[in-house]
């Protein structure tokens, strides 16, 4: 995964407008719809080419009716450097209707080396503070460097817990994610023998329907999830290729756009007691060339649309 990023945060924060336009929130009946029993978020790298700061990406997912978002580490410290608190921002995010599902950050414990692992998990440590004050009850655990030396999924297992039980210190959860191009940390059956080992009933997985489609991960694997464990999904699409190594991040489409087997997937996720956040991680640079309200309009709609037909 390119972890390049754009700094989003001008010198000054925008204020936020008294009367804000949003679609009709699917989340406001206290019963879900049986067709609808997810909850709708944003990753915010989805319109990060629209170089918005960080109250303007907030304010156009609230506009196009998400109800939680999902940022990265690196827009919440430019918003701190910019001269926002973690207090204000926090403030900013509940006042537009919205909570956070989980906080993406790039500190990985997964390294056999013990002084590297010390340093990681104080790292992690000061992240999961950041996390916290703005609200998140989560925050990503990612894969080491695969071009690392191997670790061994028991040691990961072992690294995971230890995360675990720092997070239960903080009160936020880390959720292990899999990238599809990481040979330890990609492969779904490889995922659920760590959460199965880690000793934890707090372990949970990150998962992603590309990284699932790049790892080789047949779908019908998610039968094995425990949908209850559960606590976001990433949804995207993908199109018809010959050959999965071709594709890159900046490929991904909106949900129901390409050939995913989202009926079956969504199908597998509800049955198996999913009732999480379907949170929307694309990287697509021909959606930048929208403007953010637009490109979050559509995908809202295709996401409605796909987890209907899925779920008739």
């Amino acid at each position: 995964m390119d972890l390049s990023r754009r700094q989003v945060l001008g010198s000054s924060v925008a204020a936020i407008g008294a009367a804000i336009v949003r679609s009709e929130p699917v989340e406001a009946q206290a019963t879900p719809p049986a067709n609808e029993p997810f909850r709708y978020c944003l990753n915010t790298s989805t319109i990060r080419g629209n170089n918005l700061d960080f109250v303007g990406v907030i304010t156009a997912a609230s506009k196009a009716g998400f109800r939680s978002i999902e940022p990265w580490l690196t827009e919440i410290d430019a918003y701190t450097k910019a001269g926002g608190t973690l207090s204000d921002l926090r403030k900013r995010i509940a006042d537009l209707g919205l909570t956070v599902e989980n906080v993406i950050a790039f500190t990985s414990i997964q390294t056999d080396d013990e002084a590297q692992r010390a340093t990681a998990m104080e790292r992690m440590k000061t992240e999961m503070d950041k996390v916290a004050q703005i609200g998140s009850p989560r925050i990503a655990s990612v894969p080491g460097n695969a071009r690392a030396a191997v670790v061994p999924l028991d040691n990961i297992a072992k690294y995971y817990n230890a995360a675990l039980a720092l997070g239960e210190t903080m009160g936020v959860k880390p959720l292990l994610e899999l990238w599809g191009t990481n040979p330890q940390l990609g492969p779904l059956a490889h995922g659920l023998y760590v959460v199965a080992a880690c000793g934890r009933p707090d372990a949970s997985l990150l998962l992603d329907v590309f990284h699932l489609y790049k790892s080789g991960s047949p779908f019908a694997g998610l039968k094995q999830v425990n949908g209850a464990s559960l606590h976001v999904m990433h949804i995207n699409d993908y199109p018809q290729v010959a050959d999965s190594s071709t594709l890159t991040d900046a490929d991904r489409i909106y949900p129901g756009d390409g050939v995913a087997p989202y009926r079956q997937i969504l199908r597998d996720l509800r049955d198996s007691g999913f009732r999480g956040a379907l949170s929307l991680e694309l990287f697509n640079r021909t959606y930048w060339q929208k403007s953010a309200d637009e490109n979050l309009k559509t995908a809202m709609e295709k996401i409605r649309a796909t987890v209907r037909a899925a779920l008739a």
